[in-house]
């Protein structure tokens, strides 16, 4: 078991060269796209609690402690969402090494607020995690190279977790039966019958079309989809983690053209640790330096010979 750890550790955390300005680039994007999706979503959920919420129908997280219906008032939502960017602001310039985890505490206080009627987001659970795992990276280093490193290593190993977790949950819930197509079939009727209700047509998709002529369809999209999750943790080695990372991307694609569910955050999330963007940077930054541009020669000047 202590050696499965050691290598596990070097496989998450020890990279090979490092420090360059593509890796710094890269991870500043990232930061970037964290705490701007943090906001928006604090943004989001503060303006629908002051319109449409006045009591805490279901505590979740920290709202079973203390009672959060002042939330829902004198537009404490909105101004919790400005104290995110606030805090995260500070953690992205450095300024304040702690302000990650306190934009956390802010965001998880925003959401236990927002989904207190009984209904639960998870679009928003990688955004969350991304920011505990910088806010961990900027309180545990100082180098701005090993903070990069823990903060890839703890995504990759929790999304990862995160996902194979979900094939387990599945398979404990409904047991091998859970990728029958009659399942898809009777969601996308259902679907179908929300649709009709609120916008009054129903277009299927080309796969949703599919599984309407038969539901085998069904049974092999699902399939993927949970094979996909059940492998997910093979992000956690570097040889597998860029196809790994992609196969659970095209699952969230397949997600959306079979269910109508797009889970924006992740998928774009997704993508950004899908490919070596730190790579393509950095040679992006070498070709460009590579490009000499000829300077126009200059005419002789008065009394010179030609």
């Amino acid at each position: 078991m202590s050696s499965f750890i050691k290598t596990l550790s070097q496989e998450l955390f020890t990279v090979g060269k490092s420090g360059t300005r593509g890796d710094r680039i890269y991870f500043r994007v990232v930061e970037l796209f964290l705490l701007a999706y943090a906001v928006w979503y604090c943004w989001t959920w503060g303006m629908y609690m002051q319109e449409n919420i006045t009591s805490v129908l279901l505590p979740l997280g920290i709202a079973q402690y203390i009672d959060v219906s002042f939330m829902f008032e004198n537009y404490f939502g909105p101004a919790n969402a400005i104290l995110v960017g606030v805090l995260g602001l500070l953690g992205f310039s450095r300024l304040w090494r702690p302000g990650y985890l306190f934009a956390l505490f802010a965001f998880h206080l925003q959401y236990v607020a927002r989904y207190s009627l009984g209904e639960i987001s998870h679009g928003s659970n990688l955004i969350g995690m991304g920011i505990l795992g910088l806010g961990i990276a900027l309180l545990a280093f100082r180098s701005e190279t090993n903070r990069q490193r823990f903060t890839f290593g703890f995504l990759y190993f929790f999304i990862g977790l995160g996902y194979t977790s979900a094939a387990v949950c599945k398979l404990i819930g409904t047991g091998i039966t859970w990728p029958d197509g009659h399942h898809l079939l009777m969601w996308i009727a259902e679907r179908k019958i929300d649709t009709l209700s609120k916008f009054g047509a129903f277009e299927p998709s080309i796969l949703q079309e599919l599984v309407l002529a038969d539901y085998r369809f069904g049974t092999l999209f699902l399939l993927i989809g949970l094979l996909t999750e059940a492998v997910s943790f093979g992000m956690w080695w570097r040889r597998y983690r860029y196809l790994v990372v992609m196969m659970v991307l095209g699952m969230h694609i397949g997600i959306y053209f079979t269910m109508n569910i797009f889970f924006h955050a992740s998928t774009y999330f997704l993508l950004l640790l899908a490919l070596p963007w730190n790579r393509m940077i950095d040679a992006a930054l070498a070709a460009a330096e590579d490009v000499s541009i000829p300077l126009p020669s200059q005419p002789p000047s008065r009394g010179e010979p030609t």
